[in-house]
């Protein structure tokens, strides 16, 4: 399917009652007062030719539910995004609107569930109808992408299970372990710890580390 017309897709989707009734009714924060929230499901953002894929859980209630962009606005994007430059693939260090001019070089970045679930915490159900539905079309589509980075066992767990359903032999994915490097096909899959505050602000994952591991994913990805 043609990006765009994925990207259209994604946005009008309703399939998850739980989800819908969540991400409409997040209440604007008030230093966004003047923000217009974006209260649908978020598609992913970045290069189409990318050779590195980065995956995240969902999008976060007052970051990607509020501009419409995967990763922006929050603290997770923050990290995220100024680590993405550092690596050399982005022409910013920082995102904060989907019309903010950021450009990414060579990676994409997307999430498993595409809205804003409730305490971050999609139900099984929700996740599965979002790999089948829309994340498997994303890897499908990502023709060139060569090396996946799921952020934390959420993401690791569900890119094997679309990894299987596109006849992907994903059985060495079983145990998540940062900075482990798997074989699933023809993609090699670098786990990683989840970009949130809940892992930066406590040392989990420092930033210089997290740098590293993205350039670790980038020359893998271009060898």
């Amino acid at each position: 399917m043609h990006d765009s017309l994925l990207h259209d897709s994604i946005a009008a989707c309703r399939l998850c009652p739980r989800l819908v009734r969540y991400r409409e009714g997040v209440k604007q924060a008030k230093r966004f007062a003047d923000w217009h929230y974006w209260h649908r499901p978020v598609p992913g953002f970045g290069d189409a030719n990318a050779r590195l894929l980065i995956v995240g859980l969902a999008p976060s209630a007052h970051g990607g539910n509020r501009t419409g962009r995967i990763f922006t606005g929050d603290a997770s994007g923050n990290f995220l995004f100024r680590a993405i430059h550092d690596a050399g693939m982005s022409n910013k260090p920082e995102s904060v609107s989907a019309d903010d001019g950021l450009e990414l070089k060579g990676v994409y970045v997307t999430a498993v569930v595409k809205c804003a679930p409730p305490g971050d915490r999609p139900e099984r159900i929700e996740a599965q109808r979002c790999v089948t539905s829309f994340f498997g079309r994303e890897l499908e589509m990502l023709k060139k992408v060569r090396v996946i980075v799921p952020l934390g066992a959420f993401a690791f767990k569900w890119l094997g299970s679309a990894l299987g359903q596109m006849g992907i032999d994903a059985s060495g994915m079983r145990v998540f372990e940062h900075n482990r490097l798997y074989d699933a096909g023809r993609y090699t899959v670098l786990a990683s710890y989840h970009v949130s505050p809940r892992n930066t602000n406590t040392g989990t994952l420092t930033y210089q580390g997290f740098v590293r591991l993205l350039r670790k994913g980038k020359k893998l990805a271009q060898g």
